[in-house]
């Protein structure tokens, strides 16, 4: 008998142990490979000679270097227009070689248009950054709105600075998103880091939105979603995938990196395809 339940209780510690492995080999995954999130949006608004029109998503990759990895998925996307939206690099980052050598494998592809996130405006060096990222043809939307002509129809992609860069946040941000809005009497895609605006994109009638800063929540909890995210505290509302309502749709990437919180649980480094569909 004694022999009986010594032998059960090797066998129970083995299995869990065996569990405990493969859940560490899980996590470890989960943390080392991207993920290609694809999504489709239908939009009668959009201009028929954009319909297929197909943008690249980096977000929060906060200098982290994926190596030949990334540009290699982009390469095979063949995107029509890549967009990172904030938080290139870590405010607790010394060397920019990672981000900086990734832009570099990035400009034969596609062209790059960049707006900031928290961690630029918290970066005493920024401004070498940005100087960096324009040396090598990257075009900074920081409050700022083009028009892309294809055919004979166009598109008005706008950017939005973060508003950590400003004292007066919350005015300085919706004035300026206000004017953005109102500069273009096109269809619009905003690129802006913060997704608990929301409802000031929806307010500005803006079609488009591609955001990130929430990490996907970090902890992502089946049934539940994310677990926190900054700026939105506990069990966030807009950490990952489409969002709408109105006329405004906004994509939320999980973003392809870590800060505070260096280990992801659920929640795979994420790179998002949007294709714009008439």
């Amino acid at each position: 008998m004694k022999k009986l339940t010594k032998k059960k209780s090797l066998k129970l510690i083995s299995l869990v142990g065996l569990f405990v492995l493969l859940f560490i080999i899980w996590i470890i995954w989960d943390n080392v490979h991207i993920q290609t999130t694809h999504y489709s949006i239908e939009d009668e608004a959009l201009p028929e000679a954009f319909d297929g029109f197909k943008v690249a998503q980096i977000s929060d990759l906060h200098n982290k270097d994926w190596g030949a990895d990334l540009a290699e998925i982009l390469e095979q996307e063949q995107p029509d227009l890549i967009a990172i939206t904030g938080d290139l690099i870590d405010s607790s980052t010394e060397d920019f070689s990672p981000a900086l050598s990734l832009i570099e494998s990035l400009t034969s592809i596609a062209p790059i248009y960049f707006v900031t996130g928290n961690h630029e405006a918290w970066h005493i060096q920024y401004d070498a950054l940005e100087k960096s990222l324009i040396d090598k043809g990257i075009t900074i939307l920081d409050d700022q709105a083009i028009e892309i002509g294809k055919d004979s129809s166009v598109l008005t992609l706008m950017g939005i600075q973060d508003p950590a860069f400003s004292e007066d946040t919350s005015d300085t941000f919706e004035n300026t998103l206000t004017k953005l809005a109102d500069s273009s009497d096109e269809y619009t895609v905003l690129l802006s880091h913060r997704p608990e605006r929301f409802q000031s994109y929806v307010e500005s009638n803006v079609n488009i939105v591609l955001s990130g800063h929430a990490h996907g929540g970090q902890f992502r909890l089946p049934f539940i979603g994310g677990l926190v995210a900054p700026d939105q505290g506990l069990f966030p509302e807009y950490t990952a995938g489409v969002h709408t309502a109105e006329e405004t749709s906004m994509i939320v990437s999980r973003g392809l990196g870590n800060s505070i919180i260096p280990i992801r649980f659920n929640n795979p480094p994420e790179l998002v395809i949007v294709t714009l569909n008439h």
